[in-house]
């Protein structure tokens, strides 16, 4: 008898394209493997008419699926890095995080070239307090209103002119074949990434070493490292998407290939903002790769010092 496994998604059409992505690289690494997805609609997917920190961040987008993995409807959730919370539920577990896209953020407008082409006074639509912060800090001139809903939706509301530009994941656009929507990609120079963006995890029950072992071949060991730090630095700020923080990791070309290596070196740019971008703090260790996690902690630890818990504390009293 074919061996079933059930992929719980959200039933965007990105949530679908990564659950699909994955399902297919299942059953190619697993002939008679059966994956079949389960579509389900998350409490950030339907309130779409507030912004994100007022309702409880992202951690909305993974809560649903993770309920299905906990009552067996569904044995792994496949989620974009940057959803998900920071701290996982007792029981539950990332067993693969895939080979990352571009973790870089993606200028996109009808009419200008650049972010450094938008005239004075400019509207530009996000739903990210990260990207708010930054854009103003270069831009305090800027008009930053909110946008919610799928790519699709997001583009649509650019294209019927609410917009001057917005500010949306390269991955996405690339996964859902915008790429040519994309005016230019916005390195670290222009902005900071979120942490795990990019990047697709596998949720899966920590108690299922039958899931656990099918999903093994899918780790990307480069990827995880990055991610690993990323998150533990955004962990020991008690950071989400209510606040302005961002994190990226890259490692040196040692470090590039199918695996890590114990010389490679993993370098970590972390950043907390006010809301109005009137304040950044910046901060970057490198250290072992093998030492991700204690990176993360350590450089979380120097913004602290910085006073960015000055900062994040303004941006929850403002969320809440």
């Amino acid at each position: 008898m074919a061996q079933t496994l059930t992929i719980a998604t959200r039933k965007s059409a990105l949530a679908l394209w990564q659950a699909e992505h994955v399902k297919a690289l299942l059953e190619k690494l697993h002939p008679g493997l059966e994956v079949q997805l389960l579509g389900m609609s998350t409490q950030g997917d339907r309130i779409l008419d507030v912004p994100l920190a007022k309702i409880g961040g992202k951690g909305l987008f993974v809560k649903e699926l993770e309920n299905a993995l906990y009552d067996g409807r569904a044995d792994i959730a496949v989620h974009s890095m940057k959803d998900v919370p920071m701290r996982l539920p007792d029981g539950l577990t990332l067993g693969a995080i895939l080979e990352r896209e571009s973790p870089f953020d993606a200028f996109v407008s009808p009419q200008h070239e650049r972010f450094a082409d938008l005239p004075q006074g400019a509207i530009v639509g996000t739903s990210s307090l990260r990207r708010q912060c930054q854009l103003l800090a270069r831009r305090p001139d800027l008009d930053i209103r909110s946008l919610r809903g799928n790519v699709n939706t997001r583009l649509a509301k650019l294209d019927a002119g609410e917009f001057d530009a917005i500010i949306l994941a390269s991955s996405g656009l690339i996964r859902l074949g915008f790429e040519d929507r994309i005016r230019h990609h916005m390195d670290v120079s222009d902005m900071l990434p979120a942490v795990g963006q990019g990047a697709l995890g596998i949720e899966c029950r920590s108690d299922d070493p039958q899931t656990l072992a099918l999903i093994a071949p899918l780790i990307d060991q480069d990827t995880t490292c990055r991610v690993a730090a990323e998150r533990a630095f955004n962990r020991h700020l008690e950071g989400g998407c209510q606040v302005p923080i961002a994190g990226f990791a890259q490692l040196s070309p040692a470090g590039q290939g199918t695996s890590t290596g114990n010389n490679s070196l993993l370098t970590l740019e972390g950043l907390v903002g006010s809301l109005d971008g009137s304040r950044i703090l910046q901060a970057q260790i490198s250290g072992p790769v093998d030492d991700a996690e204690a990176l993360g902690q350590a450089l979380g630890e120097q913004l602290l010092s910085q006073g960015a818990g000055e900062l994040l504390q303004a941006a929850h009293d403002a969320g809440a």
